[in-house]
């Protein structure tokens, strides 16, 4: 019995240990990089006493820089620019005069600060604005000399946004700008002399952008 009992013990079998799950793996989102894209939307001025198209179409590019920190934070600079499309944008006067006002583009150089959960980031922008804006008027059908106080073509923005990576350095995103040029008023010619008007835009634009260095490989926790 002594000897058969080594063997008996060798033919009972062990129950097999069930495989460990592997850890789960979890994406890593990193902010931190340079990006470059492009945004299209539309502008709507507020009241400034100029008559005509009031919602306009603009296009234009951003290129700029993100830094994420502590640890959901992210803290960036960006430089935009956007061409607005439409009609020019008058305001008539006594005797038989026309002042004209183009607005054909608009940029800001903001920073912007925001916070991500994972791959979404909601922010928000703000800093010097610049307006290419063309401002004439004439009387009788002739173009007369125009003179002007105001800031005109400097002003401030602020905006707000969401942006969502959805692919490897890919982004999309969704922001609401506005800029704010000051109040400008004739001096010249003495027709319209006094008259003054608000110059600003509203705008919101939808737009992608694509991320140098961005991301991280998947790691496990």
């Amino acid at each position: 019995m002594a000897l058969a009992a080594p063997a008996v013990a060798a033919d009972v079998r062990m129950p097999a240990k069930a495989p460990i799950a592997p850890p789960p793996i979890v994406q890593v989102y990193n902010w931190t990089g340079f990006y470059v894209g492009g945004h299209v939307g539309g502008a709507f001025t507020g009241d400034n006493r100029f008559g005509g198209s009031d919602g306009r179409f603009l296009g234009g590019g951003q290129v700029g820089f993100d830094y994420q920190f502590a640890p959901n934070w992210v803290a960036g600079i960006e430089a935009q620019y956007s061409w607005l499309g439409g009609e020019s944008r008058t305001l008539p006067f006594v005797p038989a005069g026309v002042a004209t006002l183009d607005n054909r583009g608009i940029g800001s150089v903001t920073g912007r600060l925001g916070y991500t959960w994972g791959p979404l980031l909601a922010y928000a922008k703000g800093g010097y604005a610049f307006l290419d804006r063309e401002l004439n008027v004439t009387q009788f059908g002739a173009p007369v000399p125009t003179a002007t106080t105001g800031r005109g073509k400097d002003g401030y923005t602020i905006g707000a946004g969401l942006e969502y990576l959805f692919a490897p350095n890919w982004s999309a995103k969704a922001e609401y700008q506005y800029y704010d040029f000051g109040r400008t008023t004739f001096t010249a010619p003495p027709a319209v002399a006094g008259t003054g008007f608000k110059n600003d835009e509203h705008t919101v634009k939808a737009g992608v952008n694509y991320r140098f260095s961005w991301g991280g490989p998947p790691v496990s926790r």
